[in-house]
């Protein structure tokens, strides 16, 4: 034989042939490949896969599917015809896309609510004619960006540098938050310059800090999704507290009788534009260790009782509803377990007459002998 017919190949592909001889002995060597020859053109036979969708803004019909690849589009002029319908509907309504390498097509009409269920199959053509579809799958429409702000939107000082801010969910169907962004800026400033946070989940609460002292902010808040953000709140208004005091508590004095301490230092004056004192805390923290004892009171004084011998590290500052204020100077006891010797110091903040008095108690306490 001196021909052959090549059958079951692919149609609108490019071949070349090669030819080998064989004998009893074995097989030869092939001949050099002919020429790339084409075969005609034909119907397409293969349907998109993976049909699917979702997605895509309110309103929106977002279909997707793998294209089908060139080996099987079978001839010029491929293309999709992507067939849809509102579920429970009988009529098909039928698009063309006319790109082979499409993988998507949106379909917006706003007669129909998020969620719509919809029919949908996805067929294949070529100058040769139509081919097969893929089967129905149920796809819905987008569920949109959220529709309301959220309710019930409240904000209040914390301190000079806090504001909570508390909402109510909006309501709940088509276009749920995934989370809330909250806006805020300064009275005196434009919207556009504030700045935004988001919430991590559908939380309902935040705490916004950094902020100025005894400033007035306007917050608004929004929900959010994967589609879009949701319209804002009203804006609400909050204003921050009046920073905590600057001076830090001075002239600390302290008794020490064995493990217990009675400390006292000078009130601290907030200025006019300061937060009013309304307590103050003393950390006192014995050395080499890490837990901190806190002791909170509402006087200039208060007692400590130290739980055993060693070194210890006291500090004291001012309370006001602005925050925490600035620390005093360290002071530094050192106790023995078991020691009940009375003592007096003082820190160096003390003024000279207190120096003179803590000499007097010492020398109460020293024998008359020894002068």
């Amino acid at each position: 034989m001196e021909s052959a017919m090549a059958v079951e190949l692919s149609p609108w592909v490019e071949y070349e042939f090669r030819v080998v001889a064989s004998n009893a002995i074995g097989t030869g060597d092939p001949s050099t490949p002919s020429r790339k020859v084409r075969t005609k053109e034909a119907v397409p036979a293969v349907a998109p896969s993976n049909v699917s969708g979702g997605n895509g803004r309110r309103h929106e019909l977002v279909i997707s599917w793998e294209p089908v690849s060139e080996e099987f589009q079978n001839g010029e002029g491929f293309g999709y015809i992507v067939a849809f319908r509102a579920n429970g509907t009988r009529g098909w309504k039928e698009k063309m896309v006319t790109s082979a390498d499409a993988t998507m097509y949106k379909y917006r009409d706003e007669t129909f609510p998020p969620l719509t269920a919809f029919e949908v199959k996805l067929g294949v053509y070529n100058n040769k004619g139509d081919g097969p579809f893929s089967k129905v799958v149920i796809i819905h429409s987008a569920e949109g960006e959220p529709r309301e702000a959220p309710s019930d939107v409240k904000a209040y000082s914390v301190s000079s540098s806090e504001i909570r801010v508390t909402w109510k969910l909006s309501n709940p169907g088509p276009g749920k938050p995934r989370g809330y962004e909250v806006s805020y800026w300064k009275e005196a400033e434009q919207e556009e310059s504030g700045e935004k946070r988001h919430t991590v989940k559908n939380e309902t609460a935040m705490v916004l800090t950094g902020l100025e002292g005894n400033s007035v902010y306007l917050i608004t808040v929004k929900g959010f999704n994967s589609i879009g953000q949701g319209p804002a709140s009203a804006a609400v208004t909050a204003k921050t507290r009046k920073s905590p005091p600057a001076q830090p508590p001075t002239n600390l004095m302290w008794i020490q009788e064995g493990n217990n301490i009675s400390l006292s230092w000078d009130p601290v004056k907030a200025k006019d534009n300061e937060s009013d004192v309304i307590g103050y805390m003393v950390l006192l923290k014995q050395e080499g260790r890490g837990h901190i004892q806190v002791t909170r009171t509402i006087n200039p004084s208060t007692m400590l009782s130290l739980p055993e011998g060693g070194t210890y590290i006291i500090e004291v500052h001012a309370l006001s509803e602005g925050g925490e204020g600035a620390f005093s100077s360290q002071i530094r006891v050192v106790t023995s377990s078991g020691v009940r010797a009375k003592s007096s110091q003082c820190s160096l903040h003390c003024p000279t007459w207190s120096l003179t008095w803590t000499v007097l108690i010492l020398v109460l306490l020293v024998p008359s002998a020894s002068w």
